[in-house]
């Protein structure tokens, strides 16, 4: 039984989702169909990308990732299904799949009529193109089917950083629902003492911790997130309102007040 996920910037107020799923279970009706999101930021490649590596890792080998920011859609960026890592990724070639699906990878256009539904709207390949190719691939069909191989997708620039140093320069590369302010920092252990965080020319004092709790109500605290990642948050508040910090933005990163 198959797994297939989705990542998507549609929202659910509409019915894109729902027509993309039901393209899926007409080609594998026995898959089981999970959402990750449908509120990455409007035509946030770079932030879909983000979340979809973040969760893919949690699936089961062979898993299906169906992934759908595509500004592009309709012009001349490739349709493509990729192996990597023992799961597939179907989407746009723009950079969104290539956190997710990291080299050594296998690539493919998808370009097979099997693989696509008749007629192709110019503005709806998550429709007509990527569920058509994860319900194929659902039902056990193999990517090289979808058409002829590619050398190589299009790649975001990896921007995590190793580890927290005094000084270091860190960008904002997420800001979650809460907003939290994940950095492009990598963090796997909890930082210790207090921090100075300069956002936009203003200065605030964070407390490293391990978790919220180390921080007093209202306070900012500086810790390693689940996804690996050094994150900013305030307990019991909004790091993103409160900075005023939104993806890309720039961290300087200071021990001591």
């Amino acid at each position: 039984m198959a797994v297939v996920t989705f990542t998507t910037d549609f929202g659910t107020r509409d019915s894109y989702v729902g027509a993309m799923k039901g393209v899926v279970l007409s080609l594998a009706p026995d898959a089981v169909l999970v959402d990750i999101t449908h509120d990455v930021p409007a035509r946030g490649v770079a932030s879909g990308a983000f979340v979809l590596a973040q969760a893919a890792a949690s699936f089961p080998p062979g898993t299906i990732h169906l992934a759908v920011v595509d500004p592009g859609v309709g012009g001349t960026r490739a349709d493509v299904v990729v192996e990597a890592g023992g799961h597939m990724f179907v989407g746009p070639d723009n950079g969104l799949l290539s956190l997710a699906a990291p080299r050594p990878r296998s690539a493919w256009r998808i370009e097979s009529p099997a693989f696509r539904r008749e007629p192709v709207s110019p503005t709806f390949h998550g429709r007509d193109v990527f569920a058509p190719t994860a319900g194929r691939l659902a039902a056990g069909q193999a990517p090289r089917d979808a058409g002829p191989p590619l050398a190589e997708i299009v790649s975001l620039p990896d921007v995590r950083q190793d580890r927290l140093v005094d000084g270091a320069e860190a960008l904002v590369i997420h800001i979650d629902t809460f907003g939290n302010l994940i950095t492009s920092v990598r963090g796997a252990t909890a930082p210790e003492g207090i921090w100075t965080v300069d956002i936009h020319g203003r200065q605030y004092v964070a407390t490293g911790g391990r978790t919220f709790a180390d921080a007093n109500p209202g306070g900012l605290v500086l810790y390693a997130g689940s996804g690996g990642q050094l994150e900013l948050a305030i307990r019991d508040g909004s790091a993103a309102a409160l900075t005023g910090a939104g993806r890309g933005s720039r961290l300087c990163l200071r021990r001591g007040s």
